[in-house]
């Protein structure tokens, strides 16, 4: 290691941890050392203190031995003569940086309250995002894992112009990279140039504006220990398996923008640690040997034109960008972009217009492999903020070829227009909503394109199930009109044919074990009557995703005999289950949530919990952040029960599978449901009605609690007696 690095990092550790314990030491004598302190709305409290040394720390006085045990990480400055060995020292160094950086945000939150934007998204002109709670690290940290997004960049600083943090930005984007932005440089920090320069930041488009102090590093290095600990099933303190699991699964690195000053280069060394490098545009000493990192660990001066593709190439990321012919970047990075009002060159659907998507099956003879055919006017044969109606009709044929399988296809077409740069795509079938912005216009983006990039893209992904794909795009209001009628009649057969379909009338079942990643007991079993806990696989999901990849992790399960009919348990799914789970489940149950109820992994969508004073069951949703009446929050209810365990008195389940016909069917189902967050009911609204009808009590959904109501048993508990709820009057669920 290069002795003027070390010696550098070093004296910026000394720095930080001075300005920590100043700062501590202040809060204290003003605030008093019960004040808590921590992140907002996570379970992992300071990550990197908690997921290296196991240290809670939830009040002011809890910080007191983590200084401390800075103070014994850190070495004393580099001699100028006759140095010791650098490498170990500068490395504890490093830890102690980010020990002490973590303590001084946690105080920022009390003495800036409004500095960050606790949500994915800046809002009234703020940027800052600060810690990502664990609602976001479920929805977006699953993506380092499965590898939709193969990494991160964490940018200090800022480049000599906003042309070319535009530029850099793009090219992370590109590549499907985050970019986790802290620190300044001459005034300037990269965030404010992406917008200044009109570019949306922020968790959707995967360019995070973390915090404008270099201190802020943390919440990239905390992000990642959170992911090892929640997704690797890593425990708290275990700081080896940490550390080793994101050299090797969280490809991150760190590109330093502008004068490297002693605090970054301690944060730099810090990083190292997790096996992350540094690539930086300056001339500093660089460290080139391989040891700790997957290669070279500091790597200077590399021009902005090549610094991404340098960073990529000295982290060893295995990058896959799509061929795409378009003339605009198609990635899944810019599927959160907006178009806005104003913004927009040209707009479908969304209530001005008709529009609708719709993918069929034809003869082998019907289609003509890449044939995309634009019927009426493009865009560019209308002026700017112009309306047109659209009916998008995807014809595809082959042998492998479906009914079946139309719908995943079809709901492919939301993400794939949404992943080219400039297009805004919201809503399916025939209530879509489009818009193309006057940059994607001035490009040469044209309504043939998203015909040019779903025939690319769906047989890049979905090519074993079908050997030919044409499309067909109508902006004629005559034909679209035809085409809504046409397709209407097509989802309403869809949807009759799978609701129709019951658990006792089929003998195959689905495995999915895609999350064993991060819950390895953890095995989805999936049948017509019961979705998978995620949301985004259904009983057709998985057949279509055998189909296409046999060997991938949606299995048949033949259900084989039944063992108990009223609580959902067969023989072959559980003889499946025993394999799956490597031996640590033998059985559990599909329709309770009392008697070994089915495992539960942190991706589920929600989690139902018994409440006994009430004789009924709760479910809260992973957007809901409040209290509930269990007396746990869904973080809380997520960390407990979703490392792949099987709960007795909690489940996890989908949105969907709440107004199925077998939801808990075992312990009373529907009529048990006492309270949910008011968003959930009235994002179910329609279909929970619908059951309540069936059930034969059609102002059930009046009688559901929610937090307008209470947030504790003995708050909800009179509304439920003055409502009459059926639950009361069921038999004990407990005891």
């Amino acid at each position: 290691m290069s002795r003027i690095i070390a010696a550098a990092a070093i004296r910026g550790a000394h720095q930080i941890i001075r300005q920590a314990e100043r700062k501590w030491q202040q809060t204290m004598d003003t605030r008093g050392g019960n004040e808590p302190v921590g992140f907002p709305n996570t379970a992992y409290y300071l990550p990197i203190t908690y997921g290296m040394l196991g240290t809670r720390i939830e009040k002011l006085r809890d910080i007191e031995p983590v200084l401390k045990q800075c103070r014994e990480l850190l070495p004393p400055p580099v001699r100028e003569n006759h140095p010791l060995p650098y490498l170990a020292p500068a490395l504890d160094a490093g830890m102690a940086t980010l020990f002490a950086e973590e303590i001084i945000e946690a105080i920022k939150y009390l003495e800036k309250p409004d500095l960050y934007v606790n949500q994915e998204e800046g809002a009234d002109h703020k940027i800052w995002l600060g810690a990502a709670d664990d609602i976001i690290l479920r929805k977006r940290g699953v993506e380092l894992v499965d590898g939709t997004a193969p990494g991160f960049a964490a940018i200090c600083g800022a480049a000599p112009s906003n042309e070319i943090a535009v530029n850099i930005a793009r090219e992370l984007q590109k590549a499907n990279l985050y970019a986790f932005m802290c620190a300044e440089h001459n005034d300037q920090t990269f965030s404010e140039q992406l917008v200044n320069s009109g570019i949306q930041v922020g968790w959707p488009t995967r360019l995070v504006p973390f915090g404008p102090d270099i201190s802020a590093a943390v919440f990239a290095i905390g992000f990642a220990t959170r992911v090892a600990m929640s997704f690797g099933n890593v425990d708290p303190g275990n700081f080896r398996k940490i550390l080793a699991y994101n050299k090797d699964r969280v490809f991150a690195f760190l590109l330093a923008l502008g004068q490297v000053t002693d605090e970054w280069c301690a944060n730099a060394i810090g990083a190292l640690n997790w096996g992350f490098p540094t690539i930086t545009d300056t001339p500093v000493p660089e460290i080139l040997p391989t040891g700790i990192c997957t290669y070279e660990h500091v790597v200077a001066n590399v021009p902005h034109d090549r610094i991404v593709a340098r960073a990529i190439e000295v982290r060893g990321l295995k990058v896959n960008v799509a061929e795409v012919p378009i003339p605009v970047a198609f990635g899944a990075a810019f599927e959160g972009e907006r178009v806005r009002k104003g913004e927009w060159y040209l707009e479908c659907g969304g209530g001005r217009t008709p529009m609708v998507e719709w993918v069929t099956s034809r003869q082998r003879d019907e289609v003509q492999d890449g044939k995309i055919e634009v019927i009426g006017p493009d865009i560019d044969a209308v002026p700017p903020e112009s309306t047109l109606p659209l009916a998008i009709v995807v014809e595809v044929a082959g042998r492998k070829m479906q009914e079946d399988y139309e719908p995943i296809l079809e709901r492919q077409v939301h993400h794939l227009i949404n992943y080219a740069q400039g297009i805004w795509h919201q809503g399916q079938r025939d209530i879509a909503w489009l818009r193309i912005s006057h940059s994607a216009t001035e490009k040469g983006f044209r309504l043939y394109h998203i015909g040019a990039l779903l025939h690319a893209k769906l047989h890049q992904d979905f090519g074993r199930i079908f050997d030919k794909l044409q499309v067909k795009l109508y902006t004629t209001s005559d034909k679209v009109t035809e085409i809504v009628d046409k397709a209407r009649a097509v989802y309403m057969a869809r949807d009759t044919r799978i609701e129709g379909m019951t658990d006792e009338t089929s003998n195959i079942y689905y495995s999915c074990t895609l999350c064993q990643s991060f819950a390895p007991s953890h095995v989805c079993v999936i049948s017509p009557e019961r979705t998978g806990l995620c949301g985004s696989y259904n009983w057709m999901d998985c057949k279509a995703a055998y189909e296409i990849n046999p060997t991938g992790p949606n299995q048949p399960i033949e259900k084989g005999e039944t063992i108990d009919a009223d609580l959902g348990q067969w023989k072959g799914v559980n003889e499946f289950l025993y394999r799956a789970s490597r031996q640590k489940v033998d059985h559990y149950n599909f329709y309770s949530i009392i008697n070994d109820p089915m495992t539960t992994c942190g991706c589920c969508e929600c989690i139902a919990a018994v409440l006994p004073l009430c004789n009924g069951i709760m479910t809260v949703n992973r957007e809901y952040a409040g209290d509930t009446p269990c007396g746990m929050r869904f973080t809380t209810l997520a960390g407990t029960i979703g490392g792949g365990l099987s709960t007795p008195g909690f489940v996890g389940h989908s949105k969907y599978n709440i107004c199925q016909r077998k939801f808990l069917l075992g312990d009373g189902g529907l009529l048990r449901m006492v309270w949910m967050p008011k968003l959930l009911k009235e994002e179910i609204a329609d279909r929970l009605q619908a059951r309540a009808v069936e059930l034969g009590i059609p102002e059930l959904p009046g009688m559901i609690a929610d937090e307008t109501v209470g947030v504790t048993e003995e708050d909800i508990l009179p509304f439920l007696q003055a409502k009459n709820h059926p639950a009361l009057a069921m038999k004990a669920m407990l005891g």
